[in-house]
């Protein structure tokens, strides 16, 4: 169906029709010029992710629905690093001609499917054209007790640094990504050249034979067995509400948090300029699934620099008191790599064979190429 024949209003309309609030601090979502929001007793919390094609996401292996999944899921981590729970999300997306209405359609279910799995809203947004590619920016709103909100800022020296999940997975995945699309690349581009080489020579024949192998192109799959779980990592990321919950449920508050997008180098450079303190990582510590392990030795890549800076895992790095190390040792998914120290001893990682490494802030910048 075509975008222009609805227009705006019909658009937003096709998209959110039937879309039931399911908290009671949405008062009013999508149909006015502004979504009404009401929280008495909490502390509002806000955050914002512009997403931009060819820069955050790549449209040659991800399809809308993942797409819409992972840019909902990305801002609702933010909120669960803060230790909030997340309730309202506002969609703005601008679109080129060759988008269709069913293309919206696959991006707003995974959206709704990630909204859905943790009880969210979402309660406005802004469509409009582009000239330049596939944009996204999405507004998640959440909700926290203020004794409960947990900043970058809070770590203390002797605090245990700890991890959810594993690390380095979404970097594997997206460099087998990468790597298919090269090679899926490089064979059209030997078809075309083959194709003018044909033309050239006058082989109709051949041209009409090259024409067919470019038309059974576009059902280019590549075999991905036994690396589901890397695509998944870098497809569909989780944001970790259920460690979250296992916190509260152990009784620890966190003293300081993030999510881990940049990579977990770059996020722990901040946690402790921000709180002014330095750290010691251990290498040996660092949670890094089975498959990542075998991805990272078939492309000869450093396994430790993929888990330190690759980015994109979504997992929570948190500190807290050393008091909870019995309580962090029985809880599931979470593992500690290291301790916070003074400010003046540095940041470090203690390599396996002892070594001493100092911490660099190597993750994803996203505005190197325009600096």
């Amino acid at each position: 169906m075509d975008i222009a024949k609805l227009g705006e209003f019909g658009l937003i309309d096709h998209l959110t029709k039937g879309y039931e609030n399911k908290n009671a601090s949405t008062v009013y979502g999508v149909g006015d010029d502004c979504a009404v929001m009401h929280y008495p007793d909490k502390e509002v919390l806000i955050t914002t992710d512009m997403l931009m094609e060819g820069v955050h996401f790549d449209l040659t292996y991800i399809d809308m629905q993942h797409l819409g999944y992972k840019s909902a899921m990305v801002n609702i981590s933010d909120i669960f690093a803060m230790n909030g729970t997340p309730r309202q999300m506002v969609v703005s997306i601008a679109l080129s001609k060759r988008f269709k209405v069913e293309d919206l359609d696959d991006f707003y279910k995974g959206l709704r499917m990630a909204c859905d799995k943790w009880g969210i809203d979402i309660v406005g947004g802004d469509t409009t054209s582009s000239l330049t590619g596939l944009a996204i920016s999405i507004t998640c709103i959440g909700e926290a007790n203020k004794e409960d909100i947990v900043y970058r800022s809070g770590a203390k020296e002797t605090d245990l640094i700890c991890v959810s999940g594993d690390l380095g997975a979404a970097y594997m995945g997206l460099q087998l990504l990468e790597r298919e699309k090269a090679v899926y690349y490089g064979q059209v581009e030997d078809i075309r050249k083959k194709m003018a080489e044909a033309k050239a020579k006058g082989d109709d024949q051949k041209l009409a034979a090259l024409n067919r192998d470019l038309a059974e192109m576009r059902n280019f799959q590549p075999d991905f067995a036994g690396k589901e779980y890397l695509l998944q990592r870098q497809l569909q990321p989780e944001g970790r509400g259920d460690i979250i919950a296992q916190l509260r449920e152990a009784g620890i508050r966190p003293t300081a948090m993030m999510d881990i997008s940049d990579g977990l180098s770059s996020e722990l450079m901040h946690i402790c300029e921000q709180s002014h303190c330095g750290c010691r990582v251990y290498e040996k510590n660092i949670p890094i699934d089975y498959q990542t392990a075998v991805q990272a030795e078939e492309f000869n890549m450093n396994l430790t620099t993929c888990a330190m800076n690759g980015g994109e895992d979504y997992e929570l790095l948190f500190t807290v008191p050393i008091g909870d190390h019995a309580k962090i040792e029985e809880m599931e998914g979470v593992k500690q790599i290291g301790y916070i120290t003074k400010e003046s001893l540095g940041k470090f990682l203690i390599t396996r064979d002892g070594q001493e490494f100092e911490l660099k802030a190597q993750g994803w910048n996203p505005l190197k190429d325009q600096i």
